[in-house]
């Protein structure tokens, strides 16, 4: 079943017409060095003949097996023009590889199974027929092609030094087995950058087996990325990757100029002393990347002109350090305070903010609330906004609750309204049309409170069945649910739904205001001089919502009431909805559009042997939350309304990656009431800091125009606000109130200093920075110790570190066990060499009961004035096991919830195969999941 060779061996052969790839857009290089054109059918041919090796020639079975075949084909044909968008070579052994994996993936468990063998069979024939040719012939020298068309031998010596440079400094890596991979990706005459290209693959494919491959890859990388840099400058530069400290002021300088030519950066950048801000830049920091935070940066981040990259790595975290730092008096100074931080990464600013730091547009913020009136006019302006705020990289989270729901009388025309969905619908169209900036998809989430009349259709957006009129497939929903509801649930009562119009004020109630009103409306309805209602069971609604989350993954679970019995800003107006990835909770009306900056502490970077080094924390949070403080001022605002709410308020979010690492580092499951302690002292630290720096900031700089009135002015701080909360829910909430640090000293300078900001923690995602950062994204349990992740970058291989040198310590870590941690989707539970300490430890993500998830984000949202981004993972979900975690959550005093992740189809028990010697590495099972979310939802990233 050679791909190559597998159309002489199957006797009339089908022919499949999968896919009609260009003539010469990707090639594949034989084992003799040989370039031919991608031919589908081949693999096509060769699959079929796996197929009949294990299933048979029957008539009843061909039908099935073409079916099978023609799909698998399909999709490994459009894995590699993915990959290979622009064209370029593949070695067949990739080809062969992709089959396995697809093979696997769709669970074909034997096929795949007997085409492994055959595959070592074929291996060791040709081992020993190289061998004997390697004894008759003499050395052979492979030539490269320079882009100028001449031909030179291949220099195997530089090659051999640049990847031992790569290596320095790391254990347990090789780089002859480097080399020797890369030459089987090599042919004669092969262009001079596709060696640098291959050596770089070569790497990354060692990654599953060692992951300080990581870093080798990255290191090779970034050959290519100074090499691409410097040739589009014209500087010229021999120095190796740590040796650049003197070369970096020449290469700012030019590399200014060439922006600011372009239009692509600010003319304000050249008025920084350029001699001190280069004497700064510390390139051996260009070592701390793994080849997926570096490629990540590569393919999203850099400044680029005509699709060639001229911005490196340190000069691209001073170019953001140096825009935050524009309209400061020591701009200099402070821009290396904040390059320091990012470099190193300690703290990572947002992905709005790394885009566009030091452009002509600086749009920093991440998120953008809005809320959309009844009118006509309204709504499309609203939907305009939308618009606006995307093209420039922003998240959108929008307040529907106003509309007026279907049947409604409408006074303009003495008609009937089709109510709020027809809107969305718009709304979703215009997600997909205005991206952000061309970068990302355009990303938004439509917020309804549960009492809206439209609710049920609402909650049927997202299914794959029905009027297509009536589904937004590209936009996020979520419910705003106030605590009466949750009440009725729990006390099996009615609900009864209305039309906004009919009740104008229960928009803008919550906690008792709005029970009282709300049953006074009940009572109207119940007297008939409120006729477009409709009452249901309490239940019935909250178990079509949990359904609609568990099949479509939406809308999420979100509270309305604690939002704004706990929002310092309760004086100015009322949360009317959380953002695109529910950790934001600010006031959003007509006149004003909530805007968030955000940024995260990392975590494990202020972590020692024996716990968080407060000292370094403080000192970050401090510096970071200035640097936030600055987008404010700094920041493009597209609308009025955001710029109106933005300089008011002045809101900022910090929050916190590394989470999951730091619990490796303390040896701690994530499944522990230790480290539901961890979460909570972590958080308070985090908090307190923030405050802190706050307070600071309100004594340099003014306190934000809003403050007389709000909690902080009276002394109330986060912590405090849960008193509020038990006023007005009673019974329904249990939250730990401990607590360890000075609070009275700090809540007494609050009151009498003011605070910079309305609002300083927010956790977000942070999908794609903690990609940059090598560590866990955000506050979330590992998803799997091995495993591929698809983003928009490719697919890499991911890893974790922290057990493979704990089983290298147990003497454990070998290639039977990378294959058993393939076999089992990256789970250590069922490899029963490994300790049971090790098993807790390692706990992925559908293997920690969620209700520690809650437990974890109770203790953190005591302390957080916003809200946090808390996905929930279930391998299998029930209807009962679901009311039972969201209610915990509303009694634990959560504000939101976010994605219900579970697993999906394809992670079945593989009970009858023993395959551990399948070199197939799963990919993100839940992509495949046909009921929930998808694990690699890119809008998760537009918080970043």
């Amino acid at each position: 079943m050679d791909i190559q060779s597998a159309s002489s061996h199957v006797a009339h052969a089908p022919h499949f017409d999968v896919v009609q790839t260009a003539p010469g857009q990707i090639k594949v290089i034989r084992r003799n060095g040989t370039v031919t054109p991608f031919d589908a059918n081949k693999i096509a041919v060769a699959m079929t003949k796996a197929f009949l090796a294990v299933e048979g020639d029957t008539a009843a079975g061909s039908s099935r097996i073409h079916e099978k075949v023609s799909l698998l084909t399909k999709k490994i044909a459009d894995t590699f023009d993915r990959r290979l968008q622009s064209g370029g070579t593949i070695h067949i052994e990739e080809i062969q590889d992709q089959v396995e994996l697809e093979l696997m993936r769709t669970g074909e468990y034997k096929v795949a199974k007997s085409y492994v063998l055959y595959r070592e069979e074929r291996r060791r024939a040709r081992e020993q027929e190289q061998k004997e040719a390697d004894n008759k012939k003499s050395a052979y020298i492979l030539h490269v092609t320079l882009p100028d068309g001449t031909i030179q031998p291949l220099d195997m010596d530089a090659l051999q030094k640049q990847v031992r440079n790569a290596c320095v400094g790391l254990t347990d890596v090789s780089p002859d087995h480097i080399i020797e991979d890369a030459k089987r990706n090599l042919f004669d005459k092969v262009p001079a950058h596709e060696v640098s290209k291959a050596l770089v693959m070569s790497a990354r494919t060692l990654i599953e087996k060692e992951p300080n491959y990581t870093y080798v890859a990255a290191r090779l990388l970034l050959v290519d990325l100074r090499s691409e840099a410097l040739d589009f400058l014209k500087i010229q530069n021999n120095a190796s990757a740590i040796e650049q400290q003197t070369f970096y002021p020449a290469y700012l300088e030019a590399y200014l100029d060439t922006g600011i030519k372009h239009e692509l950066l600010s003319p304000k950048l050249k008025s920084f002393d350029l001699t001190q801000i280069g004497a700064a830049i510390r390139p051996e920091r260009d070592l701390l990347f793994t080849y997926l935070g570096l490629q990540t940066l590569y393919d999203r981040y850099f400044i680029h002109w005509e699709g060639r990259r001229f911005e490196l790595p340190q000069v691209f975290f001073m170019r953001v350090a140096m825009g935050l730092a524009m309209e400061e008096k020591e701009k200099e100074k402070r821009a290396i305070e904040f390059y320091n931080l990012l470099s190193t990464f300690d703290f990572m600013s947002s992905t709005p903010t790394l885009f566009n730091s030091g452009t002509l547009r600086p749009q920093l913020s991440s998120c953008y609330l809005t809320t959309v009136p009844d009118d006509l006019d309204g709504i499309y302006s609203a939907i305009k906004d939308n618009a606006l705020l995307s093209k420039y990289a922003g998240g959108l989270g929008n307040d529907w609750t106003n509309v007026r729901a279907m049947g409604a009388h409408i006074k303009g025309t003495n008609g009937k309204s089709l109510g709020v969905v027809p809107f969305l619908n718009v709304a979703n169209a215009t997600a997909v049309a205005v991206n952000q900036g061309g970068k990302r998809k355009g990303a938004v989430c439509a917020y309804l409170e549960t009492w809206h009349k439209d609710i049920e259709e609402f909650l049927e957006l997202r299914k794959n069945t029905g009027d297509e009129r009536r589904r937004t497939h590209d936009m996020n929903t979520a419910n705003w649910i106030p605590d009466l509801f949750m009440q009725r649930v729990a006390e099996n009562q009615d609900w009864t739904l209305f039309s906004p119009n009919d009740v104008p004020d229960l928009h803008d109630l919550y906690g008792k205001a709005f029970a009282e009103a709300y049953t006074a409306y009940e009572a109207k309805a119940a007297r008939g001089e409120i006729k477009n209602i409709k009452k249901i069971p309490a239940v019935s609604l909250w178990r079509k919502m949990l359904t609609m989350l568990f099949e479509t993954g939406h809308p999420w679970v979100t509270f309305k009431d604690v939002c704004n019995l706990r929002s310092p800003q309760q004086h100015t107006g009322v949360v009317h909805s959380s953002n695109l990835c529910t950790e934001i909770t600010l006031n959003t009306s007509r006149e004003e559009i909530a805007v968030c900056n955000l940024g995260s502490i990392n975590l494990i970077a202020h972590m020692t042997d024996k716990g968080l080094d407060q000292a370094k924390l403080r000192r970050t949070v401090h510096t970071a939350l200035r640097m936030l403080d600055n987008v404010i001022d700094i920041n493009y605002y597209s609308v009025p309304q955001a710029r109106n709410s933005n300089m008011k308020h002045r809101p900022v979010g910090m929050g916190l990656m590394g989470f999951q690492d730091a619990l490796y580092k303390l040896r701690i499951p994530y499944a522990s009431r230790e480290a539901v302690e961890f979460a909570d002292r972590s958080m308070e630290q985090i908090s307190y800091y923030a405050i802190e720096a706050s307070t600071y900031l309100a004594e340099e700089r003014g306190k934000y125009s809003s403050y007389e009135g709000s909690l902080w002015s009276k002394g109330i701080l986060p912590i405090d606000s849960l008193a509020i909360l038990e006023q007005n829910r009673g019974a329904y909430l249990e939250i730990d109130k401990s607590q360890t640090l000075d609070w009275k000293t700090l809540r007494e300078r609050v009151k009498a200093v003011g605070m910079r900001n309305s609002n300083v923690l927010a956790i977000a995602p942070t999908a794609t920075i903690s990609n940059i950062c090598g560590v866990s994204q955000s506050i979330e349990p590992t998803y799997q110790n091995l495993f591929v992740k698809s983003n928009l970058s490719g697919e890499f291989t991911v890893i974790n570190p922290y057990l493979v040198a704990d089983l290298k310590q147990e003497g454990l870590w070998d290639e039977v066990m990378v294959n058993d941690l393939k076999y089992y989707n990256g789970s250590v539970a069922k490899i029963n060499r490994i300790p049971e300490k090790l098993k807790q430890i390692y706990a992925t993500a559908f293997e920690v009961d969620p209700m520690w998830l809650v437990e974890a984000g109770s203790r953190r949202q005591k302390w957080i004035d916003q809200a946090q981004s808390l996905n929930l993972y279930m391998a299998q979900p029930s209807g009962k096991k679901l009311d039972q975690l969201y209610r915990h959550a509303w009694t634990r005093g959560l504000k939101t919830t976010y994605y219900l992740r579970s697993m999906g189809a394809t992670n079945t028990e593989k009970a009858t195969i023993d395959d551990r010697a399948l070199n197939a590495v799963q990919v993100d099972p839940v992509s495949a999941a046909p009921k929930a979310c998808l694990i690699t939802d890119p809008t998760c990233e537009a918080c970043q």
